[in-house]
């Protein structure tokens, strides 16, 4: 719930553009009607309307219960007093809810111009037109020519949200094999450092061993930042100098990892994509080597994305599934992107597992992936 909260603050970006852009939607073609409350209210059968009311019990099995207990659930009914003059109700409605206006929401009917107004604000946020489509039709499936409010449209995204990222939630598997092998991978500035740092932190905190391997060996700064969480954890970051090869010391890590008896080696990757081939080539000299030790490694192929590119996340997937055998996802920074719907695209589309988000640099700002609290985190609805 703490970190649900955290979430919510901090999707503020994403949730207010479609909290924005659904009550203008509802707004521009809506009318002011009663609230459901009221009308439950005003609808309600008055006790002169139908006599005293009986509970259900005794109404279903009056013929078999006995006279004495009837007459002990029922007592005998008072002589009724002068009727008093009828207040009105408007009066009655105000005393209800402590002021005489009537509560009132705005609902409009939901039809095609509604439905494509929703598709053009689900794809402004970055949930894809095809994803755009498949939401808003399940959304108005039964519901089509019915008046809905901004409230009941979000809660209704929500649903079908969560319902699109049941499926991918889940947590990081992990194995009885020692080391499991977790290969990171992911472009430059997307969060893979952190993130390896994070999950190395948790899982030690977990009473897990962790090695990590500073596999980017041509970005000192990563290599460093994996030494400061490193530290931090209480974990070993094994290194080589700036410009070596990544397979050679992916190798050694794995060595360590062994003679050790540890539970995970985390190994950093590069990620330049200008150069596809030399990348491709080079994920595929690291999975070579640390198969030479273990024949099923790497257990997990993680890749790490950034929400604030958009878009730009599904092409990473496509790019990464042909350099890699992804086997999960990581989305980072939905605490600066007002794109968030772009993680509900790539479960739909893709349907890789998403195990973790995360929405700030501390280490409790990486959780595990919960579809509901992302829905309602995403859409605004309480």
């Amino acid at each position: 719930m703490a970190f649900f909260k955290k979430l919510k603050d901090r999707l503020f970006k994403s949730s207010s553009k479609l909290d924005e852009g659904l009550d203008a939607i509802i707004e521009e073609g809506g009318t002011e009607e009663i609230s459901s409350d009221l009308e439950a209210v005003q609808d309600a059968p008055t006790e002169a309307d139908t006599g005293p009311q009986v509970p259900e019990v005794l109404q279903s099995d009056a013929a078999d219960v006995d006279a004495a207990i009837v007459h002990e659930i029922v007592p005998e009914p008072e002589p009724e007093p002068e009727p008093e003059p009828e207040e009105p109700k408007a009066s009655i409605l105000g005393r209800l809810l402590g002021r005489g206006d009537a509560k009132t929401v705005v609902k409009r009917t939901l039809d095609d111009d509604m439905l494509e107004q929703l598709e053009e604000l689900l794809i402004q946020s970055d949930m894809g037109v095809d994803t755009a489509l498949r939401v808003t039709a399940n959304m108005a499936e039964g519901r089509f020519g019915k008046k809905l409010s901004a409230a009941e449209i979000k809660s209704l995204l929500a649903q079908e949200i969560a319902r699109i990222m049941d499926p991918v939630a889940k947590p990081l598997p992990l194995y009885a094999t020692k080391p499991q092998v977790v290969l990171v991978v992911g472009v430059n500035g997307s969060g893979k450092t952190t993130t390896i740092g994070k999950l190395a932190s948790q899982f030690k905190a977990a009473g897990k061993s962790v090695v990590i391997a500073a596999g980017d060996t041509f970005r000192a700064a990563a290599v460093e930042q994996l030494q400061v969480w490193g530290d931090r954890a209480g974990v070993p970051v094994l290194t080589a100098p700036e410009g070596s090869d990544p397979a050679s010391l992916a190798f050694d890590a794995m060595t360590r990892a062994q003679a050790e008896g540890a539970d995970l080696l985390m190994i950093d990757t590069a990620g330049r994509l200008q150069n596809r081939q030399d990348l491709m080539e080079e994920l595929a000299k690291i999975v070579r080597v640390i198969r030479k030790k273990d024949p099923d490694a790497p257990h997990n192929t993680l890749l790490v994305l950034d929400a604030t590119t958009g878009q730009n996340a599904v092409n990473q997937v496509e790019t990464f599934k042909k350099l890699a055998n992804v086997s999960g996802l990581v989305m980072t920074k939905l605490d600066g992107t007002a794109k968030g719907g772009v993680l509900v695209a790539l479960a739909d589309k893709f349907g890789l597992p998403i195990h973790a988000i995360g929405v700030g640099e501390q280490i409790d700002d990486l959780a595990p992936f919960d579809p509901q609290d992302f829905a309602r985190a995403l859409t605004g609805a309480d």
